[in-house]
């Protein structure tokens, strides 16, 4: 009777550990539906993630005007991309191949920055918490080249630059094209097998999910066909939920690596290591984030390490990012929470 009385008392503490969090709750499809209306979106993606496990995925609206988006559509995810760089780059860490700390000038140098010593101390900590002293894109400098604009490490400055600079010094270290470090590392082991950087001949454009404007007008399809490591990554809902699950698992990352991941690492206390850190959330939750946003495209994660919970949401319009803070609110209890700090 001990025992029994034991175990009850030890499924109630249990219990009231993970009673403060709820679950993710996702509107019925008629709710969506209407939302997507009202926001003029003509496709969204939803993936769940409840004690560190996909919980479900779903597909609804159009991949263009009359044509039924299937549940495995293809979304172009924008700045989603990054994620999957610095998630393989960290498991690189956590098996010895590849140092936070090294300089990347061992490995490349960009011609436009060659003649700045500060190209010298550029590290992938500086690069995948965006300290590197680049702008986002090199074109949108006043000088129209790669420039630094502060000390590598001084200062926070979002960048899709610094992503490319560290591709190209990860192509160079392991003297593979970046997409196969990127199968060998992440994509493989993951089973992401519907994801891929560019337009290639196994590319399904029937499952394309076509980008839209304001006025769900659809935009022109390009098809790039080279990898980028800041932008572009073209994934389904199923694949890219999994891959937020493993981020919880902490697959193929030792503790010391992900314990630096969900740590600051810039004064502004904006980043960890790869990731936008929310702490101090109600419930002491905290929140490792990304988002997404190109011509017609809007996306977001959002992981809860500790309640080990998530959300991933697409959508293929420029006013994607309206419907899913809509979303975030009527489905997750720190959703208006995040939307806050968010901003």
């Amino acid at each position: 009777m001990k025992k029994i009385a034991f175990i009850l008392v030890f499924l109630f503490i249990v219990q009231q550990a993970f009673s403060q969090y709820q679950q993710i709750n996702i509107p019925a499809d008629s709710t969506l539906k209407r939302l997507m209306h009202e926001h003029k979106v003509p496709a969204l993606a939803i993936g769940v993630i409840e004690n560190s496990q996909v919980s479900q995925t779903k597909v609804l609206g159009e991949l263009r005007k009359g044509t039924p988006a299937p549940s495995n559509a293809i979304f172009q995810v924008a700045s989603l991309t990054k994620p999957v760089t610095e998630m393989t780059t960290l498991r690189l860490v956590s098996k010895g191949l590849w140092d936070l700390d090294e300089p990347l000038f061992h490995y490349w140098t960009d011609p436009q920055v060659a003649d700045d010593p500060r190209h010298k101390r550029l590290t992938t900590r500086h690069v995948i918490s965006h300290q590197t002293g680049f702008v986002n894109w090199r074109w949108l400098h006043k000088s129209g080249k790669l420039t630094f604009d502060f000390e590598p490490g001084t200062q926070t400055q979002y960048s899709g630059e610094g992503l490319e600079y560290l591709k190209q010094a990860l192509v160079n270290r392991f003297k593979l094209p970046f997409e196969e470090i990127v199968r060998k590392y992440l994509l493989k082991p993951d089973k992401m097998v519907d994801t891929r950087f560019y337009w290639d001949e196994d590319m399904d454009q029937d499952r394309f999910a076509v980008a839209h404007d304001r006025n769900r007008e659809p935009l022109p399809i390009k098809k790039y066909t080279q990898p980028s490591a800041a932008d572009l990554l073209m994934t389904t809902i199923a694949d890219y939920t999994r891959f937020g699950a493993n981020v919880l698992n902490k697959k193929e990352l030792n503790s010391h690596v992900y314990s630096e991941m969900i740590t600051f690492q810039d004064k502004k206390h904006t980043y960890g290591l790869g990731w936008q850190l929310f702490k101090g959330l109600k419930s002491d939750e905290f929140v490792i984030m990304h988002s997404g946003a190109d011509p017609g495209v809007r996306t977001i994660i959002i992981l809860l390490p500790k309640s080990q919970r998530g959300i991933v949401l697409f959508t293929n319009s420029d006013n994607g990012m309206s419907l899913i803070k809509n979303i975030l609110s009527l489905s997750l209890d720190l959703g208006d929470e995040i939307i806050e700090r968010a901003k």
